[in-house]
């Protein structure tokens, strides 16, 4: 994932970010079933997808916990 595209998840909202997230996840499946099936050519696009979904994670965790800060 691009810094750019890094940046922009950063703007958006819990909502779309757990869509994102959904949708990647998603994608992986079909990426493992494809890997199995021995259709996938490049197989780190795997660990790239897994990757990015760990990095949305991480962002949407971080909007949780400073929406309870300020909250508190």
């Amino acid at each position: 994932m691009k810094t750019k595209d890094k940046k922009e998840l950063h703007l958006k909202s819990l909502k779309e970010l757990n869509n994102l997230v959904n949708v990647a996840k998603d994608v992986v499946v079909g990426l493992r079933l494809d890997k199995t099936q021995n259709k996938l050519k490049n197989t780190s696009q795997l660990a790239v997808k897994r990757k990015e979904i760990a990095q949305m994670l991480t962002i949407i965790r971080g909007k949780e916990l400073s929406e309870k800060m300020k909250k508190a």
